[in-house]
């Protein structure tokens, strides 16, 4: 095994890797002490690629707007025995019962995540539960914010997958992680080297296509046209600060079929590439995307 996502994510990197690989600086690895950052890191497939193929990343910032997967992302950093223990109580919970019963379970650990009061490090444990044993393995809120998604029926969900939990630890501990309190992307700005080179890796929340549905419920917080024009601006500013841009996003339209991100993104390296997208609990309706990458090398 080797250290990846402890959590599935909706627009999820793990089939973009190589690709995303491809489109790096041709001279990344000759760079030195380099800073990682990703200010919407979500699953993190990216980040569990970077640091475990590039050893001249010294440091690592991440951050999220969704605040028990930052915990999550703490826990394992820090003391991953922590998760590990309360994962255990769940799991044998769950696996002490029958199907009917986990159902019932699940409803009633889902209620608690909503609406109880746990722990910081047991709501961080609720998360990757539900994310495990709901359906599809989705993250979706609704306009309260509260998790939403149904009873997945999985015959043996992997719930506590301590050797994962143990891997990620060991590659995460083995940089600089310095781990953002959730919250504005652009915090992450702070934590700039001033002496060596940055690379930003943004995935954030994709505009939606024209005419076709696109997946985008993490949270309850928007993310639209206003949103995707301050996140150029942030691009820009990096760029004045010298700093490596990788973003990826939606081929979106305009309603006139113009390229919403070409004409924002004037002057910037703009590559399409084919990704698979797996929302869809149908199969045959999981589709081929055109998405872009923008660069600003």
């Amino acid at each position: 095994m080797y250290a990846k996502p402890f959590v599935k994510w909706a627009g999820g990197k793990g089939n973009l890797l190589q690709k995303l690989e491809g489109l790096l600086p041709a001279n990344f690895d000759a760079l030195q002490n380099v800073t990682y950052i990703e200010p919407f890191v979500g699953g993190g497939a990216m980040l569990f690629h970077m640091l475990q193929n590039h050893k001249c990343i010294q440091r690592a910032v991440i951050n999220d707007i969704n605040p028990d997967l930052i915990r999550c992302y703490k826990l394992i950093a820090e003391s991953p025995n922590i998760l590990i223990e309360h994962l255990r109580e769940i799991e044998q919970a769950f696996y002490s019962v029958d199907l009917l019963a986990r159902k019932e379970l699940y409803y009633s650990y889902r209620n608690r995540y909503n609406n109880g009061n746990p722990h910081p490090d047991e709501r961080a444990a609720l998360l990757i539960f539900l994310n495990h044993t709901c359906y599809n393995g989705l993250y979706r809120v609704n306009a309260s914010g509260k998790y939403n998604v149904p009873f997945g029926r999985y015959k043996n969900p992997i719930i506590c997958n301590e050797e994962l939990i143990m891997l990620d630890h060991q590659l995460l501990s083995s940089v600089e992680l310095v781990v953002r309190t959730p919250g504005d992307y652009k915090l992450s700005r702070q934590n700039l080297s001033h002496q060596h080179p940055n690379f930003i890796y943004l995935d954030p929340p994709y505009r939606p296509l024209i005419g076709a549905y696109n997946f985008k419920e993490y949270s309850n917080h928007p993310f639209e046209d206003e949103q995707q024009i301050e996140l150029k601006e942030f691009c820009d500013s990096l760029t004045q600060q010298n700093c490596l841009i990788m973003q990826s996003n939606s081929d979106s339209r305009n309603v006139n079929g113009e390229s919403f991100f070409n004409e924002l993104y004037l002057g910037y390296n703009i590559q399409r590439i084919i990704a698979p997208r797996f929302i869809n609990a149908k199969p045959e309706k999981r589709l081929r995307w055109t998405e872009i990458v923008i660069r600003n090398y």
